[in-house]
C-alpha cells in the first residue's frame, strides 16, 4: 500500500455517498429488481462511504484497508463475466465486397 500521507482514497467520499443514494432510489431498485430479480446490496457503498470520512478524518489504516479492498473486490466482479462476443483477430478476407441485401434467403 501507498504510505501515509501520499495516498488518497480511490473515489471522494461524495462519490461513495450519492452512489449509495443512486442505489437506494426507487428507479434503480426497480430496475435492479427486474434485470437481476431481487433488491439491490447497496450497503456495501455505505460502508465505504463511512471508510472514506473516517480515513478523512483521522487517516486510519484500517478505513483506507477497507477501501483498498473493497475497490478491489468491485473490479474483480467487474472483470469475472466473460465477453459476449469473440474477438477477431483480423477482418473477414471478404469485408470489402458489397452486402447481399437483395437477395432473398
Amino acid at each position: 500500500m501507498a504510505g501515509g500521507e501520499s495516498w488518497r482514497p480511490p473515489r471522494s467520499c461524495e462519490d461513495y455517498w450519492w452512489e449509495w443514494k443512486h442505489c437506494r432510489g426507487l428507479r434503480h431498485a426497480f430496475h435492479h429488481y427486474y434485470a437481476h430479480g431481487e433488491l439491490p446490496a447497496c450497503g456495501r457503498w455505505r460502508d465505504d462511504y463511512e471508510a472514506c470520512r473516517a480515513w478523512e478524518r483521522g487517516r486510519d489504516a484500517a478505513a483506507q484497508e477497507a477501501l483498498c479492498e473493497s475497490e478491489r473486490a468491485r473490479v474483480m466482479e467487474k472483470q469475472k463475466y466473460a465477453p459476449v462476443w469473440t474477438l477477431r483477430k483480423s477482418p473477414p478476407p471478404d469485408w470489402y465486397l458489397p452486402l447481399d441485401q437483395d437477395k432473398p434467403n
